[in-house]
């Protein structure tokens, strides 16, 4: 129209060229390097738990880790410190140093432990009378005697033994499986919670998907009552109502997530919906452990009150790893049961009891089914117990040197690697952080630590952080 100006495009300077071209071409190459890297670029939640590659060959496909929280005494199970009988009732050996623990004072001294131990199987590994019928299995075990860890309360050492790390904030171990492997069964979360006791420490934390998608973090099941809440589809709404209500959600939701491309948790929601839906019909049978045999629910101890609970869950957690959940974390004394500042013998006493048959059941089983070579079985704390007392019969935390073991999923079984000092203090032969604990799991799932990457604040993040190696005497 006369009288108007023309639209002229505004003039761009060389500088500011070149700067955007500059910023095109960084952008190409990034791009290249986080597809060559194990960076996995963002996806959303529909496909985010697509089945994914691994980088290398299996050896396991699903892991049940065993958690006794609170910190089980490594020289009253594993750890056979004859030392410790000679030394009694006399003060902390000046060769050992004097470590800063949580509530200690200078009147502790050097507390034996009353356990009778024997060499079990053809392997010969010492294991206390606590654990009889785990010591059965001794043949299957490859037990790390020369752990640590950083932490030295429970909320920090539980948050490092599932996230890498005494802060909170990190994904969780499970977290970055089902990150690095996707889900093998699209109607069960790929990552099972289960507790027995209490509250974990920490709480959701320790199964936080962290800087991950929210996609990736845990799923925890109830204690009392259907291990699932809200499942159950109502009488009044039949299958097509309910789909066509999803359906409606998941539209809603994908046009409000459109604008909020950082926001996860509406995605992780909306995934949240249709695996519920999903589960409607497979996850009712997948948890029915009363459905077992008589003789099977003995095997785990389900006959009688102490054990009951716990082999419920570990029975529950072969049932999972079967039908294709890759991780379960099955927690005996969830909030801090093992912890025995007071009575040794008698926090011990009561936990040994209801953790011993459970887990040689689940051995057992898994062994029966086929299931123990591709299922990893990993048993530990956050942290083990000191030498000296506290409070006259009671041990104080000891992330210097403790205990772990594993079995199945390829370990090389019937060993125990590395040492601790005289007196159980200290690792001194081999010593493996959390880091290296958290390695070797993942490179028996066919995952490299140093690979599985995630792109976050611009720094690739991996689960052992800055450190992390194999444990090599234990893989196979």
């Amino acid at each position: 129209m006369s009288g108007q100006r023309p639209c002229r495009r505004p003039i761009e300077s060389r500088r500011r060229f070149l700067t955007r071209a500059g910023s095109g071409l960084g952008a190409l190459a990034l791009s290249h390097l986080i597809e060559g890297s194990g960076v996995l670029p963002r996806a959303s939640a529909a496909n985010a738990l697509a089945d994914k590659p691994p980088h290398h060959a299996p050896r396991a496909k699903s892991v049940i880790w065993l958690f006794m929280e609170g910190g089980p005494s490594h020289i009253d199970l594993f750890d056979y410190k004859p030392a410790l009988d000679k030394l009694a009732g006399q003060p902390m050996p000046a060769s050992f140093g004097r470590p800063v623990t949580a509530m200690g004072t200078s009147d502790n001294t050097i507390l034996p432990t009353k356990r009778v131990w024997k060499r079990h199987g053809e392997s010969g590994l010492w294991i206390s009378d606590w654990y009889p019928h785990i010591a059965e299995h001794a043949d299957d075990l490859a037990v790390v005697r020369s752990c640590w860890a950083d932490g030295l309360n429970h909320v920090g050492s539980v948050s490092q033994m599932n996230t890498g790390s005494i802060l909170a904030g990190r994904p969780s171990l499970g977290s970055w499986v089902t990150y690095g492997l996707g889900t093998a069964n699209e109607d069960l979360p790929s990552f099972v919670i289960l507790t027995d006791n209490k509250g974990v420490v920490g709480g959701a934390k320790t199964w936080s998907s962290g800087f991950l998608p929210a996609v990736y973090q845990g799923t925890p099941f109830q204690q009392e009552g259907p291990p699932i809440l809200d499942l159950a589809r109502p009488e009044t709404i039949g299958d097509r109502q309910q789909r066509r209500k999803l359906d409606l959600l998941r539209d809603l939701n994908r046009h409000h997530a459109s604008t909020r491309p950082e926001d996860t948790d509406l995605e992780a929601r909306i995934e949240s919906f249709e695996l519920a839906y999903r589960m409607q019909s497979s996850a009712p049978e997948a948890v029915d452990v009363e459905s077992e045999s008589e003789a099977t629910k003995r095997l785990y101890g389900m006959d009688e009150e102490e054990t009951a609970r716990f082999g419920s869950n570990c029975l529950l957690a072969r049932r999972l790893v079967e039908r294709g959940v890759r991780f379960v974390e099955c927690y005996c004394g969830s909030g801090s049961g093992w912890d025995a500042h007071a009575d040794i013998e008698g926090n011990h006493e009561k936990w040994c009891k209801v953790s011993d048959k459970p887990i040689a059941g689940l051995l057992t089983d898994l062994k029966s089914r086929g299931l123990l070579d591709e299922t990893l079985v990993v048993w530990g704390g956050e942290f083990g117990r000191t030498p000296f007392n506290e409070k006259g019969i009671g041990r104080d935390h000891n992330p210097w040197g403790f205990t772990i073991w594993m079995a199945g999923g390829g370990v090389k079984p019937g060993q125990a690697i590395g040492t601790t000092d005289e007196i159980g203090l200290r690792a001194v032969d081999k010593p493996y952080h959390v880091h290296d604990i958290h390695a070797t799991i993942l490179h028996q799932l066919g995952l490299n630590h140093l690979d599985l990457t995630y792109l976050h604040n611009a720094r690739a993040e991996r689960p052992t952080v800055n450190g992390g190696k194999l444990i090599e005497e234990a893989v196979s």
